[in-house]
Formats: C-alpha cells, sequence, structure tokens
C-alpha cells in the first residue's frame, strides 16, 4: 500500500514556536540543561491561575456541568463578556459574542466564514503565526504589512493603505504584540480604521493581552473608536487571567447591525457544527471578569523587572538592539552580524541549551534578523540565558 496523500493546503502550514521544540528535546535528551523562552505559557513559570477562577471551574464540575453548552456559549458568559467589552473596554454597537476554544478557535472560525480562497487578509509583520497558518489552509492569502522598528513597533498605516486592492477583506491588529510586545496608539489605530472604512474592511482587533500593560501607557480597545465599521475584537483567560489550558476564548462583533448580521451567522453556523466549547470552564468567565484583579497587577509586576532585565542585557550586548517591548512577555530583539536566524536559534539550542525563536517564524522586514524571546521565566534564568547570548554573540558581532 502506498504512503497516504495529504493534502496540499496544508503545506503553507508551520508553526515557528512549537517546531523548534522537536530540536530543544533533542538536546535535553542528550543530557543538556535547558532554558526554554519560546511558549508564552505563564503556568511553566512562576505564575497560577487565580483562585477564584479555578474553584468556579471545579465547582461548575461538581454542579453536573459537564454535558454540551449552547454552541455560541452558555448565556451568563456571554452576558458577561458584553458586559466587559462596553464597561471596561469601551465598546460600542456589540453585536454578537461567542465563546470558543481558546480565542483561536474564533479567530479561525471567523476566517473561514469570512472569506474565499484566493482572497486577501492584511496580517502584522511580525505577527502571531496563527494567522499564516490558518489562512494558508483555507487558501487565503495573508498579506504581511509591516510594522515599524524605528516607531516603537507601530502599524504602518501608509504601507497598509498601498496594499489593500479588491480582493482584500480584512486588516488584522495584534494589540498588544506578540512577537514584539510594542502597543499601538490610539493616532495609529485611528489611521488604520480610517483606511478600513474608505475601503469597506473588516477590523480584526487581536487583544488577548490587553491588561498585560508594562508601561504607564494607554491602551485603547480598537472597537472603543469607532461603531460605523465592523471589528471583531478577540479576548480570553489563556494570557491576563494566566490559564492558557483552560481553553476559554472569545470574539466580539461590533459595528453596524446590517454589515455585521452575515458574519454572525457564519460563524454561528460553523460553531454549531462543532458543537461547543469546554462547558464547565465556561462558568469562570464571569468570575474572572467581574472578580477581583491582584493577580494581573502582580504578574505585570514580575514582568515589568523582567523586561527591565532583559533591556539592560542587550543594551549591552554587542551586535544587538532592541525596542523595549510595552505590553505581553515577548521581546523581539534584532541582530546585525551575518548569520541567519534560523542557524542562531538552532546554535544556541544545541551548543547552550536556551531555546528561542527564530524572527522569519513571525515575519519580518526583508534584510533585517531578530529572534523572540519570552520573558516569563525567573530573573536568575532570564540571567543565564541573555550570559549564554553574550558569549555565543562574542566575536560575530
Amino acid at each position: 500500500m502506498d504512503p497516504l496523500r495529504t493534502a496540499q493546503r496544508i503545506e503553507g502550514v508551520t508553526y515557528a514556536v512549537r517546531d523548534v521544540v522537536l530540536m530543544a528535546r533533542q538536546a535535553a535528551e542528550a543530557g543538556r540543561k535547558m532554558i526554554y523562552l519560546n511558549i508564552g505559557d505563564p503556568c511553566q513559570f512562576d505564575f497560577r491561575t487565580p483562585e477564584h477562577v479555578t474553584e468556579a471551574i471545579v465547582k461548575a464540575l461538581r454542579d453536573g456541568h459537564t454535558g454540551y453548552s449552547a454552541s455560541e456559549g452558555i448565556p451568563d458568559a456571554l452576558e458577561a463578556i458584553r458586559e466587559d467589552a462596553e464597561q471596561r473596554k469601551g465598546i460600542r454597537a456589540v453585536q454578537d459574542v461567542l465563546i470558543g476554544n481558546g480565542a483561536s478557535e474564533p479567530i479561525e472560525l471567523l476566517l473561514t466564514a469570512l472569506a474565499e480562497a484566493g482572497e486577501k487578509v492584511l496580517i502584522p509583520q511580525p505577527g502571531y503565526p496563527l494567522y499564516p497558518a490558518v489562512l494558508a489552509k483555507l487558501g487565503i492569502l495573508g498579506v504581511p504589512y509591516n510594522l515599524d522598528e524605528e516607531n516603537a513597533w507601530q502599524p504602518d498605516p501608509e504601507d497598509i493603505e498601498r496594499l489593500v486592492d479588491d480582493k482584500t477583506r480584512a486588516i488584522v491588529l495584534i494589540n498588544p504584540n506578540n512577537p514584539t510586545g510594542s502597543v499601538a496608539g490610539r493616532e495609529t489605530l485611528e489611521a488604520v480604521l480610517e483606511i478600513a472604512a474608505r475601503h469597506d474592511l473588516l477590523i480584526i482587533s487581536d487583544e488577548i493581552y490587553d491588561q498585560m500593560i508594562l508601561d504607564p501607557i494607554e491602551q485603547v480597545a480598537t472597537g472603543s473608536l469607532r461603531d460605523d465599521i465592523p471589528i471583531a475584537t478577540f479576548g480570553g483567560l489563556s494570557k491576563v487571567w494566566l490559564g492558557p489550558g483552560l481553553r476559554i476564548g472569545w470574539s466580539i462583533l461590533s459595528g453596524p447591525a446590517k454589515v455585521i448580521d452575515p458574519l454572525k451567522e457564519g460563524m454561528g453556523r460553523l460553531a454549531r457544527a462543532r458543537l461547543c466549547a469546554s462547558h464547565p470552564v465556561q462558568h469562570a468567565v464571569r468570575v474572572a471578569l467581574e472578580g477581583p484583579k491582584d493577580h494581573i497587577e502582580e504578574a505585570n509586576a514580575k514582568l515589568r523587572r523582567r523586561r527591565d532585565l532583559l533591556v539592560e542585557h542587550f543594551s549591552r550586548m554587542p551586535g544587538w538592539s532592541l525596542v523595549p517591548p510595552q505590553g505581553s512577555f515577548y521581546a523581539f530583539p534584532r541582530f546585525d552580524f551575518a548569520m541567519e536566524d534560523t542557524t542562531l536559534v538552532k546554535e544556541m539550542i544545541l551548543e547552550h541549551g536556551v531555546v528561542l525563536v527564530h524572527g522569519s517564524g513571525f515575519g519580518q522586514k526583508e534584510g533585517t534578523r531578530h529572534v523572540r524571546i519570552v520573558f516569563l521565566p525567573e530573573e536568575d534564568l532570564l540571567h543565564k540565558a541573555c550570559e549564554s547570548l553574550a558569549s555565543y554573540s562574542a566575536g560575530r558581532a
């Protein structure tokens, strides 16, 4: 029997964050002690899901909420998300909320319902690799627009406008951004929204890190700026509430009802076909959104210290530069010596046991080379990792 033939649609599907794990496993099996700076999972380090969130899930299990829920989510959780969107985030004209398995599932449902194969969605470069992976699977063209490294990694509205054509359906914003940790300013967001308005485009605003802000700056919810264009906002429990394995996220559709309704119906049809997200975990949504927020301040304080440590190391490391991240827990330093980013990552893993991710896995401007660093680990581990990188880089700059 011949080997099974696989579909061509998966040829463009890659996920750099986890692809490096296979190499790291090889190094670990050879006996090297590893420092993992590749996965954005706070629970792998000294962060814990808040107790009141955990207890809500345990109570839901004990109360027998283990059957299917409504496909779009339980009413109490949907209402809590809507209230949070309107009251805290200031999003106007909310038309629909849908709960999924993490934020990644509603993102995929939306893209599936929105665009045909051969149509285009503009995605940030650098940006989260979920978007090009899903678009490749669907046969939708992910067209990268540049974030401006010289301007604190802000989206470049001129670059976005230049890329729009009659096949373009949507513009993706990731704010705060993964992998750069940048936070888009109000003026930049307003400029991008104006482009969407002129060209009848959907704005997809991924705001999963919206309360992980490390500097005294304004975090603006895109949907709060206009209610006359369609905007899809994504959030969830994985990052701010330190529960990536809980796999609960959501989409919020806002804007004119007559514009949003076809997308709302299309996403609903797809959601019904997959039954529902985890029923017991949905019972933690209101508890999370309305409960104590002490853990956010504590987590951000830790992350601020670790960000500052990273920035200090890179300020002293020849051949490297780093735009200080203002949100999330990612940094995207640039190196200027002659080496491919994939080679640097491979050698750091095999020779030093430090697991980074190559910048090309997130997209980067032609002629530049970066790596992504997750600064969730404790300070001593981050210090060791930076010392190893400095030692490796010595003489190459």
